[in-house]
């Protein structure tokens, strides 16, 4: 399960005298060593062995604890972003020197939003996944030997700050923020036969169960049937498991805003149905729940710092496999709103299951709808693993959404619509076409397809597909990446003001 920092703490005294082990310290390009490092540390930086450029490492002893320098580059290049990564590469190296408390001095002149930033590098790159893993027989002596695995605390120290209780604020909240990273990255690694839609659905109930103000209802095929979600159905119809609509609500009592709708779709096995994928790397395909795992985190995150919001989260949990009562390429089905659909290829899944989960938070009077998903292997193509596609049906809804990406390092690029890509996804026996032939502009007639199902609510669709795992960034190099979850937190803050 989640393996994150134990302890995260704030102290405005100096970081000496914690009781961490290994202190790190920030460098910056053309200045010295922090005020109150030892000498040890300055002689380090004037030697050139401690460098000032990004994420430079340098190790001394002095005062009985280990002490970290990290270089950060020029000072006005300091973000948030580069704050996490510079975190991650120092956890790395605080763990191979048998760190168990580290303390970071916050950097003369740096924020809250770098104070946090730090808290979230270091407890996502302290994460790993060990659910499956046996467990060694070791005796005593060998285990006393072993460096530790994780980090026991954090300890952020900020010197003389005027801003204190905003400062803790941060610290706190971005230590929440990041076990919610982490769980859903434990949910993102389970494998297919391990995270079934029903165990996602227990899951999310589970949540709802130890949160206050957080409700959750779970309903299977019959609900889908009695809902008129013939699209999500068709999907599940292919799996002997069961599926999940998920509905999450939360609504703080001094809400601001609009009802946020959050939607995510959550294929937790997805095998391409009858349009079977290459058997090359397909078990990454448990990963195609991806989108409904950060929008379960983040939803949870939310209610845990009681963000004066309001919102409902649905997520569409199902397997897409091939038995014999499968959807069938060229068969039609009915979504929620009525419109008919020709599924002209079951591996374009994330749509249909999409398509009705959004009908319905629109039923539920969400007034801004954001969903995620993994819906596409064009969008790697055009935008790897740096940067999600988004697009939208709104500019400013779209604008919120992308700050939100900014300022979290989840960055988005987005996507046009056109009223020409709708003529490209019209079916030919039924009003519209899941997967069209002719594979251009694959990202975009994903969305453009799901735009048909939101009404006209403000909207941005996340394609996350590159983006999910093995995002290939310090803090998280391979495998889940929990991405979306701190995207969705922060956009749902922007209405705290």
């Amino acid at each position: 399960m989640v393996a994150s920092v134990v302890m995260v703490t704030l102290t405005t005294g100096d970081s000496q005298a914690t009781d961490a082990d290994t202190v790190a310290l920030a460098l910056f390009e053309g200045e010295q060593a922090p005020a109150g490092a030892p000498g040890e540390v300055t002689e380090l930086v004037s030697s050139g062995e401690a460098r000032h450029s990004f994420k430079s490492l340098a190790v001394t002893h002095a005062q009985g604890k280990r002490w970290l320098t990290v270089g950060l580059g020029k000072r006005e290049e300091l973000t948030p972003e580069r704050a996490r990564v510079a975190a991650a590469k120092a956890l790395e190296r605080a763990k191979e020197i048998s760190t168990r408390t580290l303390c970071w001095q916050l950097p003369a002149g740096a924020g809250s939003e770098v104070a946090g930033a730090l808290v979230e590098g270091t407890a996502l790159a302290d994460y790993s996944f060990e659910r499956h893993k046996s467990v060694p027989k070791e005796d005593a002596a060998q285990a006393t030997d072993t460096p530790p695995k994780h980090l026991e605390q954090l300890i952020v120290s900020a010197p003389g700050a005027e801003d204190a209780d905003e400062l803790e604020r941060r610290v706190n909240e971005a230590a929440t923020v990041s076990d919610a990273v982490n769980e859903a990255r434990d949910l993102q690694n389970r494998p297919g036969n391990d995270l079934t839609p029903t165990a996602l659905a227990n899951h999310a109930k589970a949540l709802g169960g130890e949160i206050e103000g957080l409700s959750v209802e779970v309903e299977g095929s019959q609900g889908l049937k009695d809902r008129g979600m013939g699209a999500f159905a068709c999907v599940a119809q292919g799996s002997d498991e069961e599926p999940a609509l998920i509905t999450m609500r939360y609504a703080h009592p001094d809400a601001k805003g609009p009802l946020l709708g959050l939607v995510g779709k959550a294929v937790t096995f997805d095998s391409g149905g009858i349009s079977l994928k290459p058997g090359a790397k397909m078990s990454e395909m448990k990963f195609d729940m991806s989108g409904g795992a950060a929008v379960v985190q983040a939803v949870a995150a939310i209610a845990l710092l009681k963000l004066p919001v309001k919102l409902v989260a649905v997520v569409g949990a199902t397997e897409n496999l091939p038995n014999g009562r499968a959807v069938k390429p060229g068969d039609i089905v009915t979504a929620a709103n009525g419109k008919t659909i020709e599924v002209n290829n079951t591996d374009a899944e994330g749509r249909l299951v999409l398509a009705d989960c959004l009908c319905h938070a629109v039923s539920l009077g969400a007034e801004r709808i954001v969903d995620l998903a993994t819906l596409t292997g064009a969008v790697i193509i055009a935008l790897g693993s740096t940067y999600a596609g988004l697009v939208s049906n709104d500019d400013d809804w779209a604008q919120r959404v992308n700050e939100a990406g900014e300022r979290t390092g989840e960055i988005l690029w987005r996507l046009p619509l056109h009223e020409e890509y709708d003529e490209s996804i019209k079916g030919r026996y039924g009003d519209l076409n899941n997967a069209p032939e002719d594979r251009k502009a694959g990202t975009i007639m994903g969305a453009a397809f799901l735009s048909n199902f939101v009404e006209d609510v403000p909207w941005a669709h996340l394609d996350i597909a590159g983006s999910a795992w093995d995002l290939g960034r310090a803090y998280a190099p391979k495998g889940a990446a929990g991405y979306g979850v701190r995207l969705l937190v922060d956009l749902a803050r922007s209405y705290s003001a």
